[in-house]
């Protein structure tokens, strides 16, 4: 009688077993799955895969690995492109210049980029899956044409720009300072959700080689990510209280974004949105009057293709101040809507902005005078032929000096020329170098700070020069990551297209003590391994498991997956032994009697 009751308790055990194993076979799933990565929507492959089976034949297999590189190399574009938003409007503007339209080339770049990277994710997943459930590839021609012009878009895009743009990659490292301890999280649980699949294959491999080769590069790629925060570097990651003050901000060419550049509106609004200095640039007119303008043409940033049709590629200093004064310099602002940000003006300030003109430097200084605000400004010399071409600096220290009422200690003095002359005849005037000169140099030209790209940021040059009492200033920063690495490092001042936004951070994004970052660091590897070997243990048991059920053993001759029965042949298997189990009793009861 106890024998046939463990019989009967065996027997349902091995039931109850193989439906818990056959519970992972999802038919519909897998069709689905089968049907949008191959159009296949009629053809179901079981898991358990014949021994001379494998998961791709070698026009599959090179397909996959394409798809694999399309994935990379869509998945790093439209991580570089998404870090160089700063500089969207410098992208923009240096089309208009070549191409002479107005368009957000930039942004539209961002969707394409975005889309590839979505489609090719999409079918990266869709083969993921399939590999997970035992299945062989069989990608649709359809999309192996997509996956090509997925990496083409991806590789000529990025050449292009390189070549072109080549210091935003000197943005994309800065990006992996402030990202890197979350890019190590993300690459670690990737490879975590991996495992599963190469799990599934690993056990399932008869072929030492292909065993051993799989596993190593998992293990070498796990391993590395496991390691990776050894090396890791970010300024965001210090000890508590040894973070700085925030960078002032400068509001370059006042507020661009609130309204049109280079205007006393942009001028107020930067000032209002909390900025301590104003950024712009000055050029001399043809009859001596400084003025603000940074292109070398007025044809961006004002209506002379109406006013004077016949002369839009004249260099603007060629243009008198009664020329100048009779342009619109704010229409444009509301009809290109360069950052996307003219939609939140008001009525008022539409009106406003629509109507703003060419600002000369005297009204510049006085309302930096009035506001108690640091000036910086590029000088531009004017053209051959031009009657200020040689008294440029004397004509526009007359007017610091002469024609306005702010002190001259309010003024960065950033033009290199004639510098000895000007600190002798302004002492006052704060003298700053737009490069980085040598230490001795910098202090024998009474340079008090420096005004550098952002792509110069770096903790030990901005300490190195703040130990002689030289600060630095950053130009253009107006993305919060980027302000927030600025802060982390040790930046005194930034120039920024976004005071408005900047404004309102009360501590750098990602930033975080060293305990924090190491309890985040270890807590996510001992995750991670725990996860794999639970899987790696699981696929074990299941395959085990299979043959067990079925009554086969693996076989490991040739092929590449071991050899199970059908599902008929374990259903049949587990029917035979209920039922046998359920007459056992019977019999048992009849012998009683």
């Amino acid at each position: 009688m106890a024998s046939t009751l463990s019989q009967l308790q065996f027997g349902r055990l091995r039931g109850l077993r193989a439906k818990v194993l056959r519970r992972y076979e999802h038919r519909p799933f897998v069709s689905c799955l089968a049907g949008l990565y191959g159009c296949r929507w009629r053809r179901h492959e079981r898991s358990g895969a014949q021994p001379e089976d494998r998961c791709c034949n070698k026009l599959e297999g090179a397909s996959f690995a394409l798809l694999v590189a399309a994935f990379c190399l869509t998945l790093l574009f439209l991580y570089f492109w998404g870090q160089a938003k700063n500089d969207y409007n410098d992208f923009d503007w240096f089309n208009f210049g070549n191409l002479g339209f107005w368009f957000p080339w930039s942004v539209v770049l961002l969707v394409i980029a975005a889309a590839f990277f979505t489609y090719v994710s999409v079918l990266m997943l869709l083969a993921v899956c399939l590999l997970s459930e035992g299945q062989k590839l069989h990608l649709h021609w359809s999309h192996k044409i997509g996956i090509l012009v997925s990496l083409t878009f991806s590789i000529v895009a990025t050449a292009v720009l390189s070549d072109l743009w080549s210091k935003e990659w000197k943005t994309l490292l800065l990006s992996f300072q402030m990202t890197a301890p979350y890019l190590h999280v993300g690459g670690v649980l990737l490879m975590t959700s991996l495992a599963w699949p190469i799990a599934l294959h690993f056990f399932r491999m008869n072929s030492g080689v292909r065993r051993t080769l799989i596993m190593s590069v998992y293990l070498s790629v796990l391993s590395a990510l496991y390691l990776v925060p050894l090396g890791l570097y970010s300024p965001c990651i210090k000890e508590d209280g040894s973070l700085g003050p925030p960078p002032a901000l400068i509001g370059h060419r006042g507020a661009p974004m609130l309204a049109p550049e280079n205007t006393l509106m942009s001028f107020e609004k930067a000032v209002e949105a909390g900025s301590e200095g104003l950024e712009t640039d000055v050029t001399i007119s043809f009859d001596g009057v400084p003025f603000l303008m940074h292109d070398r043409t007025l044809r961006r940033t004002t209506n002379i293709h109406q006013v004077f049709p016949n002369r839009t590629d004249v260099p603007a200093a060629m243009f008198t101040w009664a020329e100048l004064e009779s342009l619109n310099a704010g229409a444009w602002f509301l009809s290109h809507n360069p950052f996307g940000t003219a939609g939140s003006l008001g009525a008022e300030e539409r009106r406003r902005a629509g109507e703003q003109s060419v600002c000369g430097l005297q009204a510049f200084l006085q309302l930096a005078a009035q506001r108690d605000k640091l000036v910086i400004f590029d000088l531009y010399r004017p053209p051959r032929g031009h009657p200020y071409r040689d008294t440029w600096i004397q004509r526009t220290l007359d007017v610091i000096q002469n024609e306005s009422s702010i002190h001259s200690s309010q003024v960065l003095w950033l033009p290199s020329d004639l510098r000895s002359l000007v600190q002798e005849i302004d002492p006052e005037l704060q003298q700053t170098s737009g490069s980085r000169l040598p230490l001795e140099e910098l202090q024998s030209n009474h340079i008090v700070k420096l005004n550098l790209h952002y792509s110069s940021m770096s903790s030990e040059l901005i300490s190195e020069y703040a130990a002689v009492n030289i600060t630095t200033n950053l130009y253009v920063i107006s993305q919060p990551w980027l302000y927030s690495l600025a802060w982390c490092t040790g930046v005194h001042s930034v120039t920024t297209n976004a005071p408005q936004l900047l404004r309102t951070l009360s501590a750098p994004l990602f930033f975080m003590s060293s305990d924090e970052y190491n309890l985040m660091w270890i807590l996510t590897d001992l995750v991670s391994l725990v996860l794999i070997l639970i899987i790696f243990i699981f696929h074990w048991w299941r395959e085990r498991g299979l043959s067990f059920c079925s009554g086969a053993k693996t076989t490991l001759d040739n092929g590449t997956y071991s050899k199970f029965k059908t599902e008929m042949s374990d259903i049949w298997s587990v029917s035979s032994t209920n039922s046998q189990a359920e007459k056992t009793p019977n019999l048992a009861t009849v012998t009683e009697h």
